[in-house]
């Protein structure tokens, strides 16, 4: 077996180098013919696909947080290589969506011995853009911006702007053209769903499933600040998505138009401002290399 690691050394501030010593280690005693991509911010994305050509592996890893998943997934787009998860960043939303071994051996193992693959759908944004967990326009997308112009990194950090952008709670006007329909809301935040929940365990979508064929789009039109800062950055209860401060929508195609340009975060990565979203969805875009205890897997 040939297997490329890609791997993000910055994400989530997590020293990346304990790991891919230990990887080297099982990676040898099982006689796998590896290679190991690292990310360094410049021609990423043409240095990866070269690298995939050049070595054609038969299974790649992607090490890092959804970021990198996002990466790894689109440099593999329709085509018949699988790729795994192996969970290194800040928050590892899609990973822990997905059931992957929050232990990262665990997971380099699983990525190793499991026959349990299956297609993963992919989201296109304005034609350019691509995400496979969940973006969104408004107050998180904001909080994603400060944080990533921040020089630290963690859990610490976006919690700082978290609270900061609880203060500043305005609602801003948005049209969706979704499922032949007209939908007007004033909200405070528009969610991309690919998934259910964000990788701080915060619920945003009930109906998510990376894997069904469609996504939802959520509106949420009320935040209670309280319950917010009560809950912190933690999980808490599914309630807060009441009928009364979200509306959802599943579909494969919406367009929204914004009163004025707003601020786009896919996947933890900020695309910066929009007035206009376009969203398809790429069906079954890239192979998962799964397991059993992948929640999504049930009754399919």
């Amino acid at each position: 077996m040939k297997l490329l690691l890609v791997v993000n050394p910055i994400s989530g501030g997590v020293d990346k180098e304990p790991f891919l010593k230990a990887a080297e280690v099982v990676l040898k005693k099982y006689g796998i013919n590896y290679r190991i991509f690292k990310t360094t911010g410049v021609n990423d994305e043409e240095n990866v696909k070269k690298e995939i050509s050049d070595f054609a592996p038969d299974r790649v890893a992607s090490v890092g947080g959804d970021g990198t998943t996002r990466f790894t997934a689109i440099a593999l787009l329709n085509s018949n290589i699988p790729m795994g998860i192996i969970p290194q960043g800040s928050a590892n939303g899609m990973a822990v969506e997905l059931g992957v071994d929050a232990e990262p051996i665990q997971a380099l193992i699983d990525i190793l011995i499991s026959d349990v693959v299956r297609k993963l759908d992919i989201i296109k944004v304005n034609g350019t853009h691509r995400m496979i967990h969940i973006g969104d326009v408004g107050i998180n997308a904001q909080i994603v911006d400060s944080y990533e112009k921040d020089v630290n990194r963690g859990m610490a950090t976006y919690a700082k702007y978290f609270i900061e952008q609880l203060a500043e709670l305005t609602p801003f006007k948005a049209e969706l053209k979704v499922n032949g329909e007209q939908i007007n809301t004033n909200a405070l935040m528009i969610g991309i769903c690919n998934a259910r929940k964000y990788g701080t365990g915060v619920p945003l979508n009930k109906e998510g499933n990376p894997m069904d064929g469609k996504f939802e789009l959520v509106m949420i039109e009320k935040v209670d600040a309280r319950l917010l800062i009560r809950a912190g950055l933690s999980k808490f209860d599914e309630s807060f998505l009441s009928s009364e401060n979200a509306k959802v929508v599943s579909t494969k195609y919406a367009e929204i138009t914004f009163d004025k340009p707003y601020m786009l975060q896919l996947d933890g990565e900020v695309i910066g401002e929009h007035d206009f979203l376009k969203i398809e969805l790429e069906e079954e875009g890239v192979q998962l290399i799964t397991h059993g205890g992948n929640p999504y897997l049930k009754g399919m």
